[in-house]
C-alpha cells in the first residue's frame, strides 16, 4: 500500500535481515533482476512486494551467501570466518555441513600444526599452539547437521610492539585503505587484515578435507614452486611434508641460504604456489557467474598477500596453439590438462590445477616513506614478529579453500543435479 512507503524505505536502507536470506538464498538476486520480489515483514510475516525504486537501496551479494561484510565464504557449505590477531581468540562457524560426519578436534589439528606459526627459523616466530575447540555441531563424535563453531584461542600476543604504527600506514599494508573505509582500525598485529585469521580458514577446510575425501576420495596438496627469485623444480610430491617450505625437491639449502640473507637484509619477498585437488567427480561448478574456476579465484584472492591465480596454463595459454592447449579426449581418458580440470566453468573429472602468487611481506624492519593519519610524511619501521615470506606458511591454506570451495560445490550439484545418469560413465582424469 502507498501509505506503508516510508517505513519500508527505512528498513530497506537497512538492508534485509540473514535470517531471511537463509530463507529466500536467491532473495538479492531477485530483487537485482526482477521487477518485484516477496520479502517477510513484521511479526505476522506477511508478504508484500518491492517496486522497482526500492531495489536499489538493498545491498547485493552477486553469490547469494548470507552477511554483508564479506566474512562469509560459500553457498550451501558457509564458512563465517571472526576475530582479530591479538583478540582474545579467532574462530569460525560452518553451516550447511552434512550430518553423520565423523569429526573429532584431532581431526583438524593436523592441517592446523601445518600451518602453525614458529615452526622454523624463516617465519614468524610468533609460539600459538593453534589448538582448536569444537564448541557445537557434533554430538557423540559424529556432526550433527547444526552449525559447527570452532574456537581458537590466542595466547602469545605483544601488542606493545605495534604502538609506533597507531597514526601511520605501513607501505604495501591494508592499513590505509582499513582506515579510510571504517574510520578506525585495530593495529595490533593487523587486526582483521592480519594473516592470522586464515587459521581458522585451515579449520574449516579440514573439515571440508574429511567429507570430500570419505565420499568421493578426493585428495588435497600445495607445494612452492618459486621463492622470490629462485624457481623450485618439481622433483616429487614426497618431499613437500619433509621441509619448511613445502618445496618439492630434496635439497632446500639453496632456499635457506636465501631466506637467511633475507631476514638479515631487513626485506621480505613473494612466493609461487601449486594447489591440486585429485580425484574429483565431473559436474562440478556452473555456467557464467558461478563457474567453479571464477569461484576458485575468488577464494584464493581472499588469502592475505594473494596477488594473481592462475587455472590450469593460465596466462601460459597465451603463447599456446589450439591444437596443444585442447585436451585430446581419449577412450582411455584426457592427454593432457592444460585445462586445469575445468572446462567452461564445469569440473571434468581431471585434477584441479591452481597456481597463486603471493607478495613480499609488508612488515618489515627497513624503513619506508609514508604518511600519518594527518597526512604529514613519516618514515615507518615495523617492529614485532613476522613472516619474512608468508608464502611459506601458505600450502595448507591454499588447500582449504580449494576443499571449501569443492565441498559447496559438491553440495550445490547434488542439490541440482544428483538424478542425472549416463549410460556410459566418464573418462580418466589422466589417460595411463
Amino acid at each position: 500500500a502507498a501509505g506503508q512507503r516510508p517505513a519500508r524505505a527505512t528498513a530497506l536502507r537497512q538492508g534485509l535481515p540473514d535470517a531471511l536470506m537463509c530463507l529466500f538464498p536467491v532473495g538479492r538476486s531477485k530483487i537485482k533482476h526482477q521487477n518485484s520480489c516477496l520479502r517477510l515483514s513484521g511479526k505476522r510475516k506477511q508478504l508484500f512486494f518491492l517496486e522497482r525504486e526500492d531495489r536499489a537501496a538493498i545491498p547485493h551479494r552477486s553469490n547469494g551467501t548470507p552477511g554483508m561484510s564479506g566474512n562469509t565464504l560459500g553457498t550451501l557449505f558457509c564458512v563465517t570466518n571472526f576475530g582479530e590477531s591479538h583478540g582474545p581468540a579467532i574462530g569460525c562457524v560452518i553451516d550447511g555441513c552434512p550430518p553423520g560426519l565423523a569429526l573429532s578436534e584431532a581431526d583438524i589439528q593436523h592441517d592446523l600444526d601445518r600451518r602453525r606459526p614458529g615452526t622454523s627459523r624463516h617465519v614468524t616466530q610468533r609460539s600459538e599452539a593453534d589448538a582448536v575447540e569444537i564448541l557445537s555441531g557434533v554430538y557423540e563424535g559424529r556432526t550433527t547437521g547444526a552449525p559447527i563453531a570452532l574456537l581458537i584461542r590466542n595466547t602469545d600476543q605483544r601488542s606493545k610492539d605495534y604502538g609506533d604504527i597507531l597514526r601511520t600506514f605501513r607501505p604495501g599494508h591494508a592499513d590505509y585503505a582499513y582506515w579510510h573505509k571504517y574510520g578506525l582500525r585495530d593495529p595490533r598485529g593487523g587486526g582483521r587484515s592480519s594473516a592470522r585469521l586464515t587459521a581458522p580458514t585451515v579449520a574449516a577446510g579440514a573439515v571440508a578435507k574429511k567429507w570430500l575425501k570419505e565420499k568421493f576420495g578426493t585428495e588435497l596438496r600445495a607445494c612452492m614452486t618459486q621463492l622470490g627469485e629462485l624457481p623450485i623444480p618439481f622433483e616429487s610430491w614426497e618431499h613437500v611434508p619433509h621441509n619448511p617450505f613445502f618445496a618439492p625437491v630434496a635439497n632446500v639449502q639453496p632456499y635457506e641460504d636465501y631466506m637467511d640473507a633475507l631476514r638479515k637484509a631487513h626485506d621480505s619477498c613473494g612466493a609461487r604456489l601449486r594447489v591440486q585437488a585429485t580425484q574429483v567427480p565431473v559436474g562440478l561448478g556452473e555456467p557464467l557467474y558461478d563457474r567453479l574456476d571464477a569461484d576458485i579465484a575468488h577464494a584464493m584472492m581472499g588469502l592475505n598477500a594473494v596477488k594473481g591465480v592462475e587455472i590450469g596454463a593460465g596466462f601460459a595459454s597465451v603463447a599456446q596453439r589450439g591444437t596443444e592447449h585442447g585436451d585430446a579426449l581419449t577412450p582411455e581418458g584426457f592427454a593432457s590438462n592444460h585445462a586445469g580440470g575445468i572446462l567452461g566453468g564445469i569440473s571434468t573429472g581431471q585434477a584441479i590445477e591452481v597456481s597463486i602468487a603471493i607478495k613480499p611481506t609488508s612488515s618489515i624492519l627497513s624503513p619506508r616513506p609514508s604518511i600519518d593519519i594527518a597526512g604529514q610524511p613519516v618514515e615507518v619501521v615495523t617492529k614485532g614478529r613476522h613472516d619474512p615470506c608468508v608464502g611459506i606458511r601458505a600450502a595448507p591454506i591454499a588447500e582449504a579453500l580449494l576443499a571449501l570451495v569443492l565441498i559447496d560445490h559438491a553440495l550445490r550439484h547434488r542439490a541440482q543435479c544428483g538424478d542425472v545418469q549416463h549410460a556410459v560413465g566418464p573418462i580418466a582424469g589422466e589417460r595411463p
